[in-house]
């Protein structure tokens, strides 16, 4: 399989267009294609910085001539999942007529999309990006021919995978910000590049602060890991 992560701004696409002109954020967390409709269906969790945002970018997203139907499900605050009915676009076409497929989950936001598609052979891959190129915008982030042996490992392991996405979930903001900060710097090198009190110093708080932030996301962490260990041998 050829797989590709792509970074698309489509012309016609409805989400597209909202997070271009309003301060909100869709990430899909399902979709399913009518081949009969040539319609898109999603479940889409929708983020802005303010109530006032998300009130305003959902009230775009209906408006949009290529949305066929907004439907709330649950909202909290300045979070909410939405069911979402679109009509195919341009893009969409091309990749399903070439034979492609939608591999991973897709992230729109400022304007742009990240898509992760598939492929089953590289000549189909071509001819579609060949096409692509002709009505749309877009930057290859990665592609990359995945074998048999390992689109079963991934197949396989998917539970370990969301024991560790689990674990990321788990950190609060200032945990994961120095976890981040602390393999920048180059904390856990050896000999290290960086120090609990040059930590400390980028953070603004004391180094026994630092270190009980650093002590608390390495537990959350090595704690998933350990489980993920276990799904992996099951």
């Amino acid at each position: 399989m050829i797989d590709i992560a792509m970074d698309m701004e489509q012309y016609d696409c409805p989400f597209i267009d909202t997070t271009a002109d309003h301060g909100v954020a869709f990430a899909a967390v399902h979709w399913d294609f009518d081949t009969a409709e040539r319609e898109l269906e999603t479940r889409m969790v929708v983020e802005a910085e303010e109530t006032e945002a998300l009130d305003t970018g959902l009230s775009a997203l209906r408006d949009h001539r290529n949305m066929n139907d907004v439907t709330m499900v649950r909202r909290q605050d300045d979070v909410a999942q939405v069911r979402t009915v679109m009509a195919e676009t341009t893009a969409m076409r091309t990749i399903r007529d070439n034979g492609g497929y939608i591999t991973g989950p897709f992230h729109i936001e400022a304007g742009s999309e990240v898509w992760h598609v598939g492929f089953d052979r590289g000549r189909d891959a071509d001819d579609t990006l060949s096409e692509l190129d002709r009505d749309n915008e877009f930057d290859i982030i990665d592609r990359s021919a995945t074998t048999l042996p390992e689109l079963n490992d991934v197949a396989q392991n998917a539970g370990a995978a969301m024991t560790l996405i689990e674990g990321c979930r788990d950190l609060s903001d200032r945990e994961r910000e120095t976890l981040e900060e602390a393999v920048s710097s180059g904390y856990f090198e050896s000999p290290r590049d960086a120090t609990l009190g040059s930590l400390a110093e980028e953070f603004g708080i004391s180094k026994p602060a630092v270190s009980k932030n650093l002590r608390r996301g390495e537990r959350k962490m090595i704690e998933r890991v350990v489980d993920a260990f276990d799904d992996i041998d099951s």
